[in-house]
């Protein structure tokens, strides 16, 4: 995908991508730690994170495109790219997690629910994937905005 109604798709992508991560990061951390959040909301956590997978590729991809288009890019626009490629590592986790949030919910609505510690060792690495990939997301568009609008590069 290149274009999207003439705006560089990548431009209109990465906005998904700023929005989906953090909303999965923040639910995966309340079900992980709340149980009735888990029992409302975790199958909407599992389709937000798969759509995010299938997003962050075409963003990657689309950005990739918008390199190319400007001929020797500068070296905040490399970094940028850089840190986008480690995305798809986090979106990946981020399923991953939603993945176990919903095991976790279909355990606990059989007669023997999971192991307690089970149930904080998901919590605990929703909470690590999820400020970790919150991070990553703020690290790529801090780049990204320095390499469009800032002084770097």
């Amino acid at each position: 995908m290149t274009t999207i109604a003439g705006i560089p798709a990548h431009a209109l992508l990465v906005h998904a991508i700023v929005v989906f991560v953090p909303l999965v990061a923040l639910l995966e951390i309340l079900c992980g730690f709340w149980p009735a959040a888990r029992r409302r909301l975790v199958w909407l956590v599992v389709a937000l994170a798969a759509v995010n997978l299938v997003l962050t590729p075409i963003t990657t991809e689309a950005g990739e495109w918008l390199i190319k288009q400007g001929g020797s890019p500068r070296p905040i626009l490399i970094e940028h790219a850089e840190r986008g490629d480690w995305m798809i590592y986090f979106s990946v986790a981020l399923l991953v997690v939603a993945i176990a949030l919903a095991v976790l919910h279909v355990l606990e609505t059989r007669s023997k629910p999971p192991k307690k510690v089970a149930t904080i060792l998901v919590a605990v690495v929703a909470l690590a994937v999820g400020v970790s990939s919150v991070v990553t997301v703020v690290r790529i568009g801090d780049a990204g905005a320095q390499a469009v609008w800032g002084e770097r590069g």
